[in-house]
């Protein structure tokens, strides 16, 4: 990674912006105008690319009609004015009061045209950076925080939206101002011109020595903005956690601390900036004195007029004025480059993995609803190593089969791999090593989507979206009728429980769900799955937040629903694991014990010692 030049910053500074550099872990910096990021971003003005051309045109004749304004005034000053010809001069004013109207004009479509654009380029980006997020493996959102992603999604945008509207416009009108005045000039006078070109070599030593401050220091800053973010998010997401520990003042101190990096950054970037403009508007006034001196002397020996210099001077104003306007919109400019480099870094971002390009879709044999006990999928593990990070295995030499139709129960204490096993069976990650197969096929050659539509899925962690609890039921089957969610509650013997919320089906859930108690929730995501008619289904502690006496009529209900799906099933009550037809006992990842409830416990192992703590925790010896 570029680092910066110890020498520019102060040591606390270099400090702050190691830290951010490490904690975002970013790819090489761009160079701090990158001509193949503004291009990128004009591509997503392809729904707009005639107003586009349109901007262009109208910015360099505004450009032009700036300058226009100014040679038409001296004209008439030299000209009319000079000569007392009165009926010369109406007629020279409402030329120049027709040239101002349009250049307002001009100015109305230039802003409005600008404003449609950078709408259009904020949409297009947002639109792909929600559906490459969407299309991410789980892994994903293990390794990036919700706050980065939201940051990407509002203030790097946003950033971009700056740039494209006004840094792009603004800058080019104020550089094609500068042009067209330097060509009046240089047509009026090319020997007082020559002073001006003195100019440009000391503005490129000034931009030089500055650019690379300001180029660190707008992504530094817009580095820390994003922790911050990061960390609003994740506050939020845990204030149960914040607030049942009395952690409000220690997480305070900890945000004010990410604002207080913000804002010397922030504060950093500003006093910079608050350099250069100056030093910038101080170099044309020092030019402006060198040409009054120069055209003075001229003038003493004759070899110009005072309406010529006055002339001059007017176009010089016309050239030197943009110089400090394009300082502040170089500064932006930055900002929005340093957003334009994350947006696209994150939309850049391959995944950690995706389908095969051969992978086809997983073929449904069922019509209808599931009706013989082959219709469930075939699952194989064969010898199935999984790590999330390298080197760091969680499942080791997995090696299992799930018939079709059969329920097989994982067991083990927390950490043993039971999780990790499902994300497999999910297709959520890739086995490291080992065969996975689902009937008979490789899971890497069958798409994610064609397994996931025959799935259903209940958690411990329910999670449900805003809307009704009809929203939620529908969300895997959007097209069932109401008689088709309440037959599904029935067929659970849950029914009743939905008609007792306040509005029956159409309660309000609130934002995840907190609007209904945690049970609730968990009835609705059972309903949910069972809904989607899957051919497999996965429980994981899928009864945990639910009471004894619901439970157990869930309980009294799921043996017939589960018939002729195969079932993968994470669960501590008893009452689950008697009835699977393939008890997993599973240990740091390894399978130790395999059998029926029954079996095992004559074995008299790591199982029935298990069993025997779950008895004295939880249910009644069998």
């Amino acid at each position: 990674m570029k680092r910066l030049p110890p020498a520019l910053f102060a040591p606390a500074e270099v400090g702050l912006i190691r830290r951010v550099r490490e904690d975002e872990e970013e790819d090489e910096v761009q160079k701090p105008l990158a001509w193949s990021l503004i291009r990128r971003m004009f591509t997503y003005a392809a729904p707009v690319r005639g107003k586009v051309r349109l901007l262009v045109l109208l910015t360099v004749v505004r450009a032009a009609q700036l300058p226009a304004l100014v040679w038409l005034a001296t004209l008439l000053i030299k000209g009319p004015i000079s000569a007392g010809d009165t009926a010369l001069l109406w007629l020279g004013v409402g030329g120049y009061a027709l040239l101002a109207l349009s250049t307002d004009g001009l100015f109305h479509f230039r802003q409005r045209f600008a404003l449609e654009i950078g709408e259009t380029v904020v949409n297009g980006l947002r639109s792909e950076i929600f559906a490459r997020v969407q299309r991410q493996p789980m892994s994903f959102f293990h390794r990036v925080k919700l706050g980065r992603i939201i940051g990407r999604l509002t203030s790097d945008v946003e950033a971009l939206r700056v740039g494209i509207q006004d840094v792009m416009f603004v800058s080019g009108i104020q550089a094609g101002q500068m042009l067209f005045a330097a060509a009046v000039m240089a047509w009026s006078d090319l020997a007082m011109f020559g002073v001006v070109l003195l100019l440009a070599p000391l503005l490129w030593v000034i931009n030089r020595h500055f650019r690379v401050r300001l180029s660190h220091y707008s992504r530094a800053a817009s580095d820390s903005f994003s922790r911050i973010t990061a960390t609003l998010a994740e506050s939020v997401s845990g204030i149960r956690v914040t607030q049942g520990f009395v952690r409000q003042d220690t997480n305070a101190g900890l945000f004010r601390g990410l604002l207080a990096d913000h804002s010397r950054f922030s504060i950093a970037l500003a006093r910079t900036s608050a350099i250069l403009t100056p030093l910038l508007e101080l170099n044309s006034q020092f030019f402006v004195a060198i040409l009054l001196m120069f055209g003075g002397w001229r003038v003493f020996h004759g070899e110009m007029v005072v309406g010529d210099l006055i002339t001059f001077f007017l176009l010089a104003n016309q050239f030197f004025a943009p110089i400090a306007v394009i300082g502040n919109q170089y500064n932006q400019a930055l900002i929005a480059m340093a957003g334009a480099e994350r947006v696209f870094r994150l939309i850049d971002a391959p995944p950690d993995w995706e389908d095969a390009p051969d992978a086809t879709d997983l073929p449904d044999p069922r019509r209808g609803m599931v009706a013989s006990g082959d219709a469930g999928i075939r699952l194989e593990f064969r010898d199935v190593s999984f790590a999330y990070d390298p080197g760091r295995l969680v499942l080791r030499e997995v090696t299992f089969t799930a018939e079709p139709g059969q329920t097989v129960a994982l067991v083990g204490h927390t950490g043993s791999g039971k999780s990790s096993l499902i994300g497999l069976a999910s297709k959520f990650h890739l086995p490291t090593s080992g065969e996975l197969r689902v009937d008979g096929r490789d899971i890497r050659s069958v798409t994610s989507h064609s397994l996931h539509r025959q799935m259903g899925t209940v958690q411990q962690q329910n999670f449900l979206f805003s809307g009704t609890v009809r929203d939620n039921l529908r969300l895997a089957w959007p097209e069932a009728t109401d008689d088709e969610v309440r037959a599904a509650a029935a067929r659970l013997d849950c029914l009743d429980l939905l008609e007792a919320l306040p509005r029956g089906l159409d309660t309000e859930v609130g934002e995840r769900g907190t609007a209904l108690s945690m049970g609730q929730r968990q009835i609705v995501c059972f309903i949910r799955a069972i809904l989607a008619d899957p051919r497999l289904v996965i429980l994981d502690e899928a009864t945990s937040s639910i009471d004894a006496l619901t439970e157990a009529r869930l309980q009294r209900a799921l043996p017939g629903l589960l018939r002729g799906r195969t079932s993968l099933v994470v669960a501590h009550r008893l009452s689950t694991i008697r009835q699977a037809d393939l008890v997993l006992v599973l240990d740091q990842g390894r399978i130790i014990e395999r059998g029926t409830h029954t079996g095992l416990l004559e074995l008299g192992g790591h199982y029935a010692a298990l069993y025997r703590q779950f008895v004295q925790i939880d249910d009644p010896p069998a």
